[in-house]
């Protein structure tokens, strides 16, 4: 039994709609069911569950409201993994633990390596970086799959946003200057339970940090010009789409410039599939266009 945290989100959401296909019986706990912040509820809750794994998906994602919010997003990203952890270490299983690009700062040329020093530019990619040293800290059974880009076709996402803002619109201004892999929540739930599996069957000496993402990368503006080349036989019409840089677009919080992450080690150690981030959105978009219809 998988105990799955923050299943209401994209990839908790995948994870339980995908886990009979590997195998796996899931428990998922949403919010509502379950505040990870809240020490005595994680310890309570694992304890009634009695999972052999748990996959923490729940998490403040907030980028830009984090800044103002450090305390819920600190009680989340970092709290929240360490009573996990402590739970984990207590009932004798593994936690695979969801975290981010945004623990790098993106300067760096080519891709990111699990190895590469953490520079997080705002309080959300702190936040989830202290909860990486949080479960480091806590277990030594754990694997932290940090990925980047992340949508489906549900929760609120780039790809939804897109829809909704360039269906009635003639131009759209997007970003061209900050580059990542598009990774379907799908893929990312498809790559946690090809990994619980392999823990299941006995790989048991591969507890580390790891990079998933859909294979190749783009760039925002790219990621909406493929949006809708793929929405215009449908829609019968496509909005122009402007490169523009970050700087015309302030944040409250800055994003990394370069959040491709290096995903070699996680197929070594774990065969975990992987498809070109196109695939993913193809698969998305089928599911959004036929909706809208």
């Amino acid at each position: 039994m998988i105990l799955v945290t923050g299943a209401g989100g994209q990839v908790g959401t995948e994870l339980l709609a995908r886990a009979a296909q590997h195998g796996h019986d899931v428990t998922g706990l949403v919010r509502a069911d379950l505040d990870i912040s809240d020490a005595a509820a994680v310890q309570a809750a694992v304890a009634k569950i009695k999972p052999s794994l748990i996959v923490n998906a729940a998490a403040y994602t907030a980028v830009d409201k984090a800044e103002e919010d450090r305390d819920a997003a600190y009680a989340i990203n970092r709290d929240g993994p360490a009573n996990l952890a402590a739970a984990a270490k207590g009932a004798g299983i593994p936690l695979i633990h969801i975290s981010t690009d945004y623990v790098f700062d993106g300067s760096k040329d080519g891709a990111y390596l699990e190895s590469d020093p953490v520079a997080p530019l705002g309080v959300y990619g702190a936040s989830k970086e202290a909860g990486e040293q949080a479960v480091r800290a806590a277990l030594d059974e754990y694997v932290i799959m940090r990925t980047s880009w992340v949508y489906a076709a549900h929760g609120a996402n780039f790809v939804k946003t897109m829809l909704r803002v360039g269906k009635d619109r003639d131009q759209l201004r997007v970003v061209a200057d900050q580059f990542g892999a598009p990774t379907s929540a799908a893929d990312i739930a498809d790559a946690i339970l090809t990994i619980a599996t392999r823990i299941a069957d006995g790989n048991r000496s591969s507890w580390d940090t790891y990079h998933y993402t859909a294979e190749g990368q783009t760039s925002w503006h790219g990621f909406a010009e493929a949006v809708f080349a793929r929405a215009e036989p449908v829609w019968g019409r496509r909005p122009e789409i402007e490169a523009i840089p970050s700087s015309d677009y302030p944040t409250p919080a800055k994003r990394p410039t370069n959040s491709v992450l290096d995903a070699g080690k996680i197929l070594a150690a774990f065969t975990v599939p992987r498809r070109p981030w196109q695939d993913g959105l193809d698969e998305v978009l089928e599911v959004l266009l036929a909706e809208a219809e």
